[in-house]
């Protein structure tokens, strides 16, 4: 029996609406993307723990982090991370991090909880008088004999992180000069 070519279209088409319609109905997998995310507040922000810079999707919900996954979107990983990105949950909700500023005084065997605003006031207060012992106004260059004006500080050294963002950076690098610090680098360059 020769088939025609219509003959043959509409069987395939009612043989494909048969199969269609008479399938099991499709049922939601836990695994399904839009599934496991339904309902959260997604963010992109930057992997902190190297130089590369992949980014992440982090889900959150009323506030909380529930998902972080690497964002398929991305220029540089393409959803792919490393298995120190793939921790990163591990880092963000842990009953052992740390929420609080603890203190350990010279020769004390405890640490106490102190506020933020002391810590950043202790800090500032460190970095001033280590800053106003090493400074240098002046040194003399050796191979001419004349003194020039160098106004830095020999007892500090900034090393920047690969969490920080071009423009962090940038106010990182010109603190690191307003208090005459010489010596800064960042890790992507180590």
């Amino acid at each position: 029996m020769a088939l025609s070519r219509r003959q043959f279209l509409r069987g395939g088409a009612l043989a494909a609406a048969g199969a269609a319609l008479g399938g099991k109905p499709g049922e939601a997998s836990v695994d399904a993307p839009e599934m496991r995310i339904k309902g959260l507040k997604s963010t992109t922000t930057i992997c902190p723990y190297c130089a590369v810079g992949c980014g992440l999707l982090v889900h959150t919900q009323d506030g909380k982090v529930v998902n972080i996954e690497g964002d398929p979107q991305h220029p540089i990983n393409l959803g792919a991370l490393c298995s120190k990105g793939s921790s990163l949950f591990q880092v963000a909700v842990n009953e052992r991090r740390l929420q609080k500023v603890m203190y350990r005084a010279p020769g004390s065997d405890r640490f106490e909880e102190k506020s933020w605003d002391w810590a950043l006031d202790r800090i500032a207060l460190r970095m001033k008088e280590t800053r106003d012992k090493s400074f240098k106004a002046t040194e003399l260059n050796k191979k001419d004999n004349k003194e020039y004006v160098v106004n830095r500080t020999d007892g500090m050294a900034l090393f920047g992180g690969a969490g920080l963002d071009n423009e962090e950076c940038y106010l990182w690098s010109k603190f690191a000069r307003a208090m005459g610090v010489g010596q800064l680098e960042h890790q992507a360059r180590l």
